[in-house]
């Protein structure tokens, strides 16, 4: 069964309660091209730890070179009701433990850098199930990989939100992977808390001192290290 519900890259809502976020509805006002260029500055790995050999500059004065590997994800979806285009885009953890199996297919994300992550995801790798624009936004699970990328029907069916006309079906654009519910979180994780420790540790050094969730607000699939 499709999620008819998730919170999209193209028009994902900035978090409420988060006062860095931007008020706009859209992420990023840029074309396909532009957007598919940019994506390719950050090649995935090959390795089974998730994104292994991804080298990025630490800045433009000292031109230096580190290593960060992904081996873990964050994957935001809206738990509270909202309408787009006449659809309900809600899904919450609880949407997800009712599914048969309680597991579904991660479809929908029309951003390139979401989908190149989602591309990067290995079976059995783990995620943060985080509820976002909300009330109260945060961390409220764990779901697992259980099927690879493979083409996003949705971008194919005219009759769905997330129809694609410039996709084809020999070289789909869009990809999504199926997730499994593993466990709630043992605590209900906040954005505000989260953010806390992320600002500690940019002032002092600290793990989460570049995490995504604040540098890439509106990505619905982001990486995470091992330390974060």
């Amino acid at each position: 069964m499709p999620w008819p519900s998730r919170k999209r890259d193209k028009e994902a809502a900035a978090d409420k309660g988060e006062p860095d976020a931007k008020i706009a509805k859209t992420e990023e006002k840029t074309s396909d091209k532009q957007e598919e260029e940019k994506s390719a500055k950050a090649p995935a790995g090959k390795s089974t730890s998730g994104w292994k050999n991804w080298k990025k500059k630490t800045s433009e004065s000292g031109g230096e070179e580190s290593k960060i590997t992904y081996c873990h994800w964050l994957l935001k979806s809206e738990p509270e009701s909202r309408l787009e285009k006449g659809v309900d885009v809600k899904f919450s953890i609880d949407d997800l433990k009712a599914q048969p199996n309680q597991t579904t297919c991660w479809d929908g994300v029309r951003n390139y850098q979401a989908r190149n992550f989602l591309r990067s995801m290995k079976l059995g790798q783990q995620a943060f199930f985080y509820h976002s624009n909300c009330k109260e936004p945060g961390i409220v699970g764990i779901v697992e990989v259980v099927k690879e990328a493979y083409p996003d029907h949705t971008q194919f069916d005219k009759k769905s939100l997330y129809y694609d006309s410039t996709s084809k079906k020999e070289n789909p654009k869009w990809s999504m992977v199926d997730v499994q519910f593993v466990r709630m979180t043992k605590r209900f994780i906040p954005l505000s808390e989260i953010k806390v420790h992320h600002l500690e540790h940019k002032a002092q050094g600290g793990p989460l001192k570049n995490m995504m969730l604040f540098a890439k607000q509106r990505l619905s699939v982001q990486p995470l290290t091992q330390g974060e």
